[in-house]
């Protein structure tokens, strides 16, 4: 049984040994795992990995729509601007699937394999509680091509005629949870002074030599770093915003102090340009803010891998 650096282990070695393509079969499964996953294949230079992942139990239990809107975001051909593939597939016809399969391919060769209770989720990878085991990956790989035959792609126009999706863009209610915390936080895009944005930080990141103008993160101050509102480490986590988009994230940089869009640090800041109607790559004075409306957003946590983002505005049409 693997119980040290199991994620190195499964789904990182087998790729030096001739694996291209990794195919899995989990019971659960979230977004946030999957961009963890694909961010480190980045983050090492591993290349033109693909990445082909069955969700077992949404026959039965259907999927959170954050979970869904997360894996749409990442299904495709691009990541990070690599020649990644990943696809997300539910199961959709009984029976639901339990088991956790973890088949590495050379084309359509099967390799290795592992199986256990490991979830393709972050609490089960990076908390490293659950067990694995080696088996045999032709076995394997026949079980996941079974399990193809009854399930659909997570991007699948009708999908909602074949799987249960439950939840809605809307924030969480605003009591404490059970121990005692606040299940909200806003935190300011201006500096800690409070009169202007950051010239090279926070909005206006991209703001420095030939950097990417677009590029951004929220500033994350220290007392909330050290909270536990959001995952830290490099866990990512999604967060649905009250525009209907969908953004995967992760505290990052020294001291935990900012988050971002991992993927390209680029994206949060073309969605926030977008949202106050200026235009790429601009520079954005707390005056912007102002005039949008707002100068903080608002975090509602319903996990440590799924939030609702609000930073929204109201008009004096929506006061009357």
């Amino acid at each position: 049984m693997y119980t040290k650096d199991t994620a190195q282990k499964v789904l990182i070695d087998p790729f030096y040994t001739g694996g291209n393509r990794l195919c899995i079969i989990s019971a659960h499964a979230t977004p946030g795992m999957a961009s963890w996953l694909l961010t480190n294949y980045d983050e090492r230079s591993i290349p033109q990995i693909s990445v082909e992942l069955i969700v077992g139990m949404t026959a039965d239990e259907g999927i959170p729509l954050t979970f869904h809107e997360g894996f749409k975001l990442l299904h495709g051909n691009n990541y990070a601007g690599r020649d990644y593939h990943f696809s997300c597939s539910y199961i959709s016809r009984q029976p639901s699937i339990h088991d956790n399969l973890y088949i590495w391919m050379n084309g359509e060769e099967p390799l290795c394999a592992f199986s256990g209770s490991l979830e393709f989720t972050q609490a089960s990878f990076l908390q490293q509680q659950e067990q694995i085991h080696e088996c045999s990956a032709v076995d394997a790989f026949q079980f996941y091509n079974r399990a193809v035959d009854r399930s659909v792609y997570c991007n699948y126009a009708e999908i909602e005629e074949e799987v249960r999706i439950y939840g809605s863009y809307q924030a969480s209610n605003t009591e404490r949870t059970a121990d005692g915390r606040t299940n909200q936080v806003s935190l300011s895009w201006l500096t800690r002074k409070g009169n202007e944005t950051g010239t090279r930080s926070g909005p206006n990141w991209g703001h420095r030599g030939r950097r990417n103008r677009n590029e951004a993160y929220i500033p994350l101050p220290s007392a909330v770093a050290k909270s536990g509102f959001f995952p830290l480490n490099k866990q990512h986590f999604i967060a649905l915003t009250d525009d209907h988009r969908a953004l995967l994230l992760r505290v990052e940089q020294m001291n935990d102090k900012a988050i971002t869009t991992p993927a390209s640090n680029a994206q949060l800041g073309e969605y926030l340009r977008n949202r106050m109607g200026l235009p790429n790559g601009a520079y954005i004075h707390k005056a912007d803010f102002e005039t949008y409306g707002r100068t903080d957003v608002t975090f509602y946590k319903i996990d440590d891998e799924q939030y609702y983002m609000d930073f929204s505005v109201v008009t004096p049409t929506q006061i009357s």
